[in-house]
């Protein structure tokens, strides 16, 4: 622990760039983030992002005695009903595959509307939800990948009021407009109460 000993957060995830981009939301929160357990893995059994979300910090707050932060996000396309939504994560084993499987899907569907989601809760020691937020973010899948950077469906998620993906947007714009950037913005007034 720093010397002014943050509060600690166990994150339930193993995805080191999901790690960090929260750690960039929560710089001045007063809370360190720290990966879970390699070998503990939480089944994903919710039917929406917030049940999901609950989930996994729950399990990981009771497991590590700690207190516990989980986000569950993914993408869903109107035109496919919603699809990949929760199993945005599973819908191929590659980001390349899952973005390969989305395009051909839609293929030339005009309604390209989709929206990225973010589900955030935070899990006392004892497994008890203290915390939860949601955010979306509007946009349109494009025909092609655009963009180097973020991950998962970046490159193909297009939003039209900045006229780029998210894998084209610079880290600090992409943290603003982004369902998770909307997420933490909901959670950081009500974190500082912990």
């Amino acid at each position: 622990m720093k010397k002014h000993d943050p509060k600690l957060l166990v994150v339930a995830t193993s995805n080191p760039g999901k790690l960090r981009e929260m750690q960039l939301f929560l710089i001045d929160s007063g809370w360190e983030l720290t990966l879970k357990p390699d070998d503990l893995d939480v089944e994903e059994t919710g039917t929406t992002f917030s049940e999901n979300a609950c989930l996994k910090a729950s399990v990981v707050a009771k497991v590590t005695n700690q207190w516990a932060i989980a986000d569950d996000s993914g993408l869903a396309v109107d035109a496919l009903n919603g699809a990949p939504g929760v199993y945005s994560a599973r819908y191929g084993k590659t980001d390349t595959d899952r973005i390969q499987r989305v395009l051909r899907e839609l293929q030339d569907t005009s309604n390209r509307q989709a929206q990225f989601v973010c589900a955030i809760a935070i899990a006392r020691p004892n497994g008890e939800i203290a915390l939860q937020t949601q955010g979306i973010c509007r946009g349109e899948i494009l025909l092609a990948p655009r963009g180097n950077r973020g991950f998962g469906y970046d490159p193909i998620f297009y939003v039209p009021t900045h006229q780029m993906t998210f894998a084209q947007m610079p880290p600090d714009l992409k943290q603003q407009v982004s369902h998770r950037g909307q997420a933490f913005k909901a959670l950081l007034p009500q974190l500082t109460q912990l």
